[in-house]
């Protein structure tokens, strides 16, 4: 089935709700000796970034249904039907559905999709704050074009992460749980047996959730995966510049990990942190905000 086209943008950009990232020069990447090579973070290299705009917050729940109420748009999961749900979050009668081989904590759930995000037994209800997930790239551009706006890059994207600061592997410094103080939602315990939400969470939580970095974004690490413009490539060192606007791409960008990540598997909550994902990738744990030019 041909993709329906993209709303026309449907109101004038407002920076409300953003944040502005003066101009300048930031360390993207990591040598992290525990990173995986084949992600492509290093080799660490300076980076100039031009002045933009970004979303303090991930889009949420309640800003997604705005888009759609006004404009009609159906996601592509809720046109084909299903996406993957991680079984933790699943009832314990729930019947058994196809798992991914290499990750049989995923399973393809029918009827789950942004409004249903467990299935059809479940709803955002009691969940505006949350970010809105199971939406590919395509329907994240889609909003962006909706609001005015555009996927941020990824040197935009890891910059405003850092939050001002230069080589630190988390928003907030090098410590992951500085003082014994939980700065993210990701997984504690034993991944995918026990969660001991230690950090107060299981599944997402409200985008709004724990301290904004140096430059007042929340949760860019943890929480869920954020899609970014970019082209992946597992070459090491990536993209060197912003912006970064390929033609066209087998496997986008997404950075930041999510709440399923476990220093046992996934160490991936971390602001050089990056995978690929094909462009109609929709999960449950991955979402996005919106990136602006200023002026």
């Amino acid at each position: 089935m041909a993709r329906p086209p993209a709303p026309e943008a449907g109101r004038r950009a407002t920076t409300e709700g953003m944040v502005a990232v003066p101009a300048g020069t930031f360390l993207m990447g990591s040598e992290d000796a525990l990173a995986y090579p084949a992600d492509g973070e290093g080799p660490v290299r300076s980076v100039y970034v031009d002045a933009f705009w970004i979303d303090a917050c991930a889009v949420s729940n309640a800003d997604f249904g705005r888009f759609t109420a006004e404009t009609g748009y159906r996601t592509g999961a809720e046109r084909i039907g299903w996406s993957f749900v991680f079984a933790g979050l699943l009832p314990d009668d729930f019947p058994p559905t196809r798992g991914v081989v290499s990750a049989p904590w995923w399973r393809q759930v029918e009827g789950a999709d942004w409004r249903h995000p467990e299935g059809p037994h479940s709803t955002v209800a009691g969940r505006p704050d949350h970010p809105v997930v199971h939406l590919d790239w395509h329907d994240a551009r889609a909003y962006c074009a909706w609001a005015g706006k555009r996927l941020p890059t990824e040197a935009e994207w890891e910059r405003a992460a850092r939050g001002g600061l230069h080589g630190k592997v988390f928003p907030w410094g090098d410590e992951l749980v500085p003082d014994g103080q939980h700065r993210m939602n990701v997984w504690q315990g034993d991944f995918p047996a026990h969660n001991t939400r230690a950090d107060g969470w299981y599944g997402t939580c409200p985008v709004t959730a724990f301290e904004p970095n140096g430059f007042g974004l929340y949760n860019t690490t943890g929480n869920v995966w954020e899609w970014c413009a970019d082209r992946f490539s597992s070459r090491a060192g990536g993209p060197h510049a912003s912006p970064y606007r390929p033609a066209a791409a087998s496997e986008r960008v997404a950075k930041g990990g999510s709440y399923l990540c476990h220093e046992s598997y996934c160490r991936r909550y971390r602001v050089a942190a990056r995978q690929g994902l094909t462009p109609d990738s929709a999960i449950g744990n991955v979402g996005f905000r919106c990136a602006l030019d200023p002026g």
